[in-house]
């Protein structure tokens, strides 16, 4: 089987039932699986709240380890809107020319280093570091910043061997305190202080708000955006076939990166918290139970997408879910994207081969299902 391949655990019971069943820290969640009930669930925030006690909504639940609302990720509409317009200029600077320029040099330098090393361990050396090095254009930071989020490692509420880590996630935590006082000291034209000097309803952003949101922007784009670039490496090692085109066919690149995320779905799924006892695919779910958005088996959905278990590079018709749905898409949708697009890009113009030496599969356990979402391991020679 080839390196890059992902396996599509949900077939069966997406067909059979629409909904799949696992235990989250003895809170169980009802796994939406169909892409119609996803999308329809999403949209009804009413009925599936992401205005949850702070944590309750991720899977796994990170209840245990923090007590800070992310935001806007955490708060229903109207609310949410109101946060999220506050914001959304700035998570959409990625289509700025001069942005995509300094990016493309980041992209670059990677790149360079891959092509100039015996071997290198993509994860921690190319996506790590690009992931890290792309985060301080987001929030306009000096570069240099990125070698202190590096050594976190790739990600911020995980240890090895561990499901969750409070003292990893307090570093987090203690670092935006500290970064959100130099802001209140010293103002300068970063995220923080652009948060900080920001007005909601007539009012300024408190401090607990202006860490929600840094919070949400560290950890939603970190292993998320590594799985994605990781993947990516991997399919082109399998599929040299695929770069060739993409040279030729610079047009379609657009398209191909909406196709990788819909195949890859870097982030499996994320929860809500029902508000009335209600039924989804005929099947009852009670109130302040969990249901969880499963992108990953939207995204498969035989009755939506043609061929779904294949890359399409130039898929024409791809209403994927990979960032999510409905008033919660992914505020960072726009910097991992041009990212993905710019590093496609990039390897085309500069890479003739990538082959895969080592590999170590990265396998979530959602009760019986069983996922591969990225490596854990993977070791590389780029030509």
């Amino acid at each position: 089987m080839k390196v890059s391949k992902l396996p599509d655990p949900f077939k069966s019971a997406r067909e059979d039932k629409g909904y799949g069943e696992m235990d989250d820290q003895n809170d169980p969640v009802t796994m939406l699986l169909r892409l119609k009930d996803v999308r329809k669930s999403a949209h009804k925030y009413q009925t599936f709240t992401s205005e949850a006690k702070p944590g309750r909504i991720v899977v796994p639940s990170e209840v245990a380890i923090r007590d800070v609302r992310q935001i806007p990720f955490e708060v229903d509409p109207p609310m949410h809107r109101d946060y999220r317009t506050l914001v959304e200029d700035w998570f959409r600077r990625p289509n700025a020319p001069d942005y995509q320029a300094k990016l493309s040099v980041l992209v670059e330098e990677v790149v360079a280093l891959a092509l100039s090393a015996d071997k290198i361990e993509v994860i921690n050396e190319f996506s790590l570091r690009l992931q890290s090095r792309a985060l301080t254009l987001l929030l306009n930071v000096p570069l240099e910043i990125s070698k202190t989020w590096i050594d976190w490692g790739t990600h911020v509420f995980r240890s090895e061997g561990e499901a969750l880590d409070g003292n990893k996630a307090a570093i987090l935590y203690d670092y935006i305190d500290k970064e959100i006082d130099k802001a209140i000291a010293n103002p300068g034209e970063d995220m923080y202080s652009v948060l900080l000097a920001s007005e909601i309803n007539g009012r300024k952003l408190t401090k607990e708000e202006v860490k929600g949101v840094m919070i949400l922007t560290f950890a939603g784009g970190r292993d998320t955006v590594i799985n994605a670039l990781t993947n990516t490496i991997a399919y082109f090692s399998d599929h040299p076939e695929s770069l060739i085109r993409l040279r030729r066919e610079p047009e379609i690149i657009d398209k191909t990166v909406e196709e990788l995320i819909r195949y890859f779905s870097p982030l499996t799924h994320m929860g809500r918290v029902v508000t009335e006892d209600t039924v989804v695919c005929e099947h009852a779910v009670k109130a302040d139970t969990r249901v969880s958005l499963c992108w990953a088996s939207a995204n498969r959905d035989a009755a939506v997408f043609e061929r779904p278990n294949e890359v399409i590079l130039d898929r024409k018709m791809n209403p994927h879910v990979g960032f999510g749905f409905s008033h919660h898409n992914c505020l960072g949708a726009t910097h991992a994207r041009q990212i993905l697009k710019t590093l496609i890009r990039t390897l085309t113009e500069k890479v003739s081969s990538i082959e895969i030496l080592e590999s170590e599969d990265n396998i979530e356990e959602l009760g019986h299902f069983k996922r591969k979402v990225g490596f854990h391991k993977l070791v590389a020679v780029f030509s």
